[in-house]
């Protein structure tokens, strides 16, 4: 089992460097995503190691977006951080900001799932229910396919990261729909505490 630092730790320095309610959001998205990832996969004893990735992994994106994943290492290195955990998180940017190249298999789910849950995200606003719950994978590939829909969600990113995990796209999007789904009413409660 991985030892990294804490998830309460982990959240005050996500909240250091983060203000907006949007990007911690988002960061309690991806925390849950990984989460369930690592059981889906079967690591699930490493769960909350992935999930403090999750949590960091835009540490630097609000304050330094244009330094986004460069900025990264000194903000976590600062707070302590082990060199693994910062690795995994500046892997996200590979070919985009950095060269740090993802490895591990957790740093391909976060690269492939990390766009992809901006655009979910997107997808479940313009729904009456706001929500993923009742989302279908039929609906996620109709946004998926227009180009105009999230068009900050890079497809090309989401395509890569599926090919690096050797999967099919549908098989990506249909386990980050059901991670997301996993983790919702979860992210909404912690967002209400944290803002």
């Amino acid at each position: 089992m991985k030892e990294c630092i804490s998830r309460e730790k982990s959240l005050e320095l996500l909240k250091k460097y983060n203000k907006e309610p949007f990007h911690i959001q988002h960061a309690l998205t991806v925390e849950g995503v990984l989460k369930w990832f690592a059981g889906d996969l079967g690591y699930g004893e490493d769960a909350n190691y992935w999930g403090v990735v999750g949590l960091l992994h835009d540490i630097d994106f609000e304050q330094f977006p244009d330094q986004h994943c460069i900025k990264a290492p000194e903000l976590l290195r600062g707070a302590g951080v082990g060199e693994d955990v910062i690795h995994a998180i500046c892997s996200h940017c590979y070919g985009i900001t950095v060269d740090v190249k993802p490895e591990h298999e957790m740093e391909k789910v976060l690269f492939a799932t990390d766009e992809l849950t901006g655009l979910i995200s997107a997808a479940a606003l313009m729904r009456p229910s706001k929500s993923v719950a009742d989302m279908e994978l039929k609906s996620l590939k109709k946004k998926y396919k227009d180009k105009k829909f999230a068009a900050g969600c890079s497809r090309d990113i989401i395509g890569d990261g599926a090919a690096m995990l050797g999967w099919e796209l549908d098989k990506l999007l249909d386990k980050t729909l059901q991670a997301m789904r996993s983790c919702e009413e979860q992210v909404q409660n912690e967002l209400a505490l944290v803002l």
